[in-house]
Order: structure tokens, then sequence, then C-alpha cells
């Protein structure tokens, strides 16, 4: 949006101004998706994608050295709320206050049909006062030390998702025997659907990058950052050529490095602050 139209809409309040923008960016999101989708079959929420992201493809597992995937999955739940309208964060007010600041609040309690979402929506729900983005990010990765919250835990979300997967044909499910004990694995059944995921990932930081961070895909835009704090954003740069690698991940960096508070600054949904809210909790952690 030009600098124009920001002023001449100056006098709206932020829920005005934001309803009208995020239904003028939903409707532009939604004409881009059906691009990328004419031959989509599935739909898969955040979550699913970081883990189909994380997993080995023959092995079936998330590689043991990453330890930062599990509160990236929980974090995918808090983002995948704001996309859809759930939860968002407490009003600015007259003073301009830094994105861990502000607390979590309800928008909505309306059931989204995941079972996953709908925990954590009911964690949110239930919790006085209520939290900020940091401190969700601890209570449903079960990193708390308060043992009066440790029931906010998100307990087997791997698994959990990985049979999510199976039902959508994307894995499927072996029993592999490593020496003293037996492990369910799940691995890749459609090659398809994740490479689909593999070149929406790099097309975003090629072919339709863009610089101006406003202009990616609130869901694009998620999915990238997610994959960053999750550790699983080089597994889908890695096939890349040297070149094109290289100006994939110049191009992340410059994205990942901006500063959160001053990119939420600028943004026009209340769901864009909850996405630079998750990359502020991880740079602070």
């Amino acid at each position: 949006m030009t600098t124009l139209t920001k002023r001449n809409r100056r006098l709206e309040t932020p829920a005005e101004r934001w309803s009208t923008e995020e239904e003028e960016k939903k409707k532009r999101e939604e004409e881009e998706e059906e691009e990328d989708t004419d031959c989509k079959t599935l739909r898969l929420t955040l979550m699913e994608e970081i883990l189909l992201l994380g997993l080995k493809d023959k092995e079936g597992y998330t590689s043991f050295w990453n330890d930062s995937i599990s509160s990236g999955l929980r974090s995918c739940m808090l983002v995948e709320l704001g996309l859809r309208g759930r939860i968002q964060l407490e009003p600015q007010g007259t003073r301009r206050r830094k994105l861990l600041e502000r607390k979590v609040l309800l928008k909505s309690a309306a059931p989204t049909g995941d079972v996953l979402l709908d925990e954590a929506l009911k964690h949110i729900k239930s919790t006085e006062p209520a939290e900020n983005m940091a401190s969700w990010i601890e209570l449903l990765t079960g990193e708390t030390w308060n043992p009066m919250k440790m029931h906010f835990q998100m307990r087997n979300v791997r698994e959990r998702l990985a049979k999510s997967l199976v039902e959508k044909g994307v894995l499927t499910t072996e029993k592999q025997n490593y020496l003293l004990f037996d492990m369910t694995t799940h691995p890749l059944t459609d090659r398809t659907e994740k490479e689909r995921l593999l070149q929406r990932v790099q097309d975003s930081l090629l072919d339709r990058w863009t610089n101006d961070s406003r202009r990616i895909n609130h869901r694009m835009l998620a999915l990238l950052l997610l994959a960053h704090v999750s550790d699983v954003l080089e597994n889908a740069l890695s096939s890349l050529p040297d070149e094109r690698y290289e100006l994939a991940s110049t191009r992340s960096r410059t994205l990942l490095e901006a500063d959160p508070d001053q990119e939420s600054s600028r943004v026009s949904s209340p769901a864009e602050e909850i996405i630079w809210a998750i990359l502020a909790a991880f740079n602070k952690s």
C-alpha cells in the first residue's frame, strides 16, 4: 500500500484499518494461492508442513540433533490460530510497546476443526491473566519452571502430526528395530506433496522474492520464519544448485535478520503481528 493511501486513512482506528486492509490482502492471497495450487489435493497446516520439512524421507523421523523443532511446532500452532482469527496481541494503546510486552488475547473461541489447534486454543481461553508470546511457546513446549502450569504442555505433538499426515496419505507407518528398542517411524510415501512444498519455499526466495515483507503471502511469510526457528529451512534449500542456494540463503537471512518490532509496526493485520512476535520470542531466547 502506498504512503498516500496510508495518510488518507490515518484517522481510522487500527481495527478499522486492519479490517479493510486485511480483506484486500486476503483477496490477493487467495488469488495467488489459486495459481500456486491448481493441482493441489491437500491442505496442510503449518505444523504439518514444518514436520514434513524436518522428516528424513526414507528413515521417517526428524534429526536427533534438532532440538528446535519441538518449540517450532508449538509456535506453528500459535501462528495458525492467528491466521485463522482465533487469537491476537493486545492493542498497542497510546504508548507503543514491543511485541513481547503485549499479551496474547482470545479473539474467537470457535473450534478450528483441528484437534491440536483446539487444544491450544482451550489453554489460551482458560488462562488468566493472559501470557505473552514467549511465555506461550514455553508453556506449550513444557519448558516452564512453574509446576502449576505444566498442564499446558502439548504432548506427543510430532507423533500426532505424523498420524495426521499418514491419514492424508503423505506418510506411512513402520516399525524399526534399533538394537535395544523398537521405534515407530513415518517414511514418506507421497513424494509429490513434499516436492510441491519444497518448490513453494524455494520460489518464495527466488522467482517470487520481494524485498518488502508486507508483500509476501501471510502463510508463506509464516512458513519461512517458522522453518528457520524450527531449524528445517536448510532442508528446503539444500537441493538447489550452488548459485541459487547462495541467493536463496542470502535473501532468507535478510528476512530473518529484520527487526520484528520494526516490521510489525508496518503490518496491515493482527495475524502478521503474531508472526513477527514468534520471531521476536526466538531472537530473545
